[in-house]
């Protein structure tokens, strides 16, 4: 007698990044579609790897991570933001942003709480909120009406999701996928509703500092209201170009991280020493990430350009991350998911369809009829995947 397994995420499957990049390699395409650089990080950092491990650091560190590298993203997050976090009770290395999200939010809420999400929302966020047996409280973002607008976040509806048993709020800024970065307007309806409510905010940074236009990043780290009630994710796979390596890390009130920590300690312990002694000897120059704004801006510029000129496709205005959105409406009635599986086979070009940052059934089936397109490229790959769409 064979026993049926009950899943606890039953209408979860392979992502579409799966389905996408497995499709981009099959059809050898060039893959805009996931968020990875194509270039190697800073070879200082990998030297600097290399020589952590001949110098002995191959074992465990502590739990919350190597303690020189706390310290350092303390300083960073002082001297960036103005609030400091004790390196010692406040901040932990996780194995990426991913098990940082997955940490805080198995630790801070649980059955009979809801979790509002904002949507459209990277993945994970979903079913990690299900995973910890909350209920997920989607609010739609207004979308834009010109491609030199941007989303933004409906306060007012927001407001009308709270109830006594909100627990979180899950944030993301720059966001992934709209490109959106949250103005003062957007920190002071959060102080708002953190002072009426008391809820506790996850705050998605990992793009932190990838922002255009010459606006500063606006951390929940830069409000002393919003730092006490927030988790701060970031990740150094971003910054320095090795999403491979899978280090992130989140800061936090001693109160709140205290329970994050009792879910990380069983979910990874801790994470790779000789890449965490590295990190915090390459960080200790704000160089290595103050100029990422100006080094993305670039390439964000030129793929938007080259898509205008060359191209049927609209590029929508970018406000932050290495992502930006393009129209097809004026090319094209197929959907997002078969617009883009075509555009992979035929045309050899992959992106990801928006429609996969949305779970309400009305948004996830409609067509906008935009794609996400990852401009975190060598020029040599934007200009061949511009090169192919300009058969379209």
């Amino acid at each position: 007698m064979t026993t049926a397994i009950r899943s606890k995420l039953p209408s979860v499957g392979t992502t579409i990044f799966s389905i996408m990049s497995q499709l981009s390699i099959q059809n050898k395409a060039i893959n805009l579609g996931q968020g990875f650089p194509d270039f190697n990080p800073d070879r200082k950092l990998i030297e600097l790897v290399n020589q952590a491990m001949l110098e002995g650091y191959n074992q465990y560190p502590q739990l919350a991570g190597f303690h020189v590298l706390l310290a350092a993203i303390s300083e960073k997050i002082e001297t960036l933001y103005g609030h400091r976090y004790s390196p010692e009770t406040e901040i932990t290395i996780t194995s990426g942003a991913t098990e940082a999200l997955m940490s805080s939010i198995l630790a801070l809420c649980g059955a009979g709480d809801e979790v509002i999400i904002i949507e459209p929302f990277y993945d994970l966020y979903l079913p990690a909120v299900q995973l910890a047996g909350a209920t997920p409280v989607v609010v739609a973002m207004d979308p834009p009406t010109h491609p030199n607008e941007n989303y933004k976040i409906n306060w007012e509806k927001i407001r009308d999701a709270l109830s006594s048993r909100t627990r979180l709020l899950i944030i993301n800024t720059p966001h992934n996928p709209t490109t959106m970065v949250f103005k003062n307007d957007d920190l002071n309806e959060l102080e708002s509703i953190v002072n009426q409510y008391g809820i506790n905010i996850i705050s998605d940074e990992v793009y932190e500092h990838i922002v255009f236009n010459g606006n500063p990043h606006l951390s929940m780290s830069s409000r002393p209201a919003l730092a006490e009630k927030s988790v701060v994710i970031s990740s150094f796979g971003k910054t320095y170009h090795v999403t491979g390596w899978k280090i992130g890390y989140c800061a936090a009130p001693k109160a709140l991280m205290t329970e994050i920590r009792k879910v990380h300690q069983f979910a990874v312990f801790t994470v790779s020493t000789p890449m965490q002694v590295a990190l915090s000897r390459f960080m200790s120059n704000p160089d290595t990430y103050s100029n990422l704004s100006s080094f993305y801006e670039e390439k964000k510029d030129y793929l938007s350009n080259q898509l205008k000129t060359n191209t049927p496709l609209i590029p929508y205005s970018s406000e932050g991350s290495f992502f930006l959105l393009a129209s097809y409406a004026d090319y094209s009635d197929l959907n997002e998911y078969d617009f883009c599986h075509w555009l992979t086979t035929e045309h050899r070009v992959t992106a990801i369809p928006l429609s996969a940052f949305y779970c309400s059934p009305t948004a996830k089936t409609s067509n906008n009829r935009l794609i996400r397109l990852c401009f975190a490229k060598n020029t040599n790959t934007l200009d061949e995947a511009i090169t192919r769409l300009k058969c379209l």
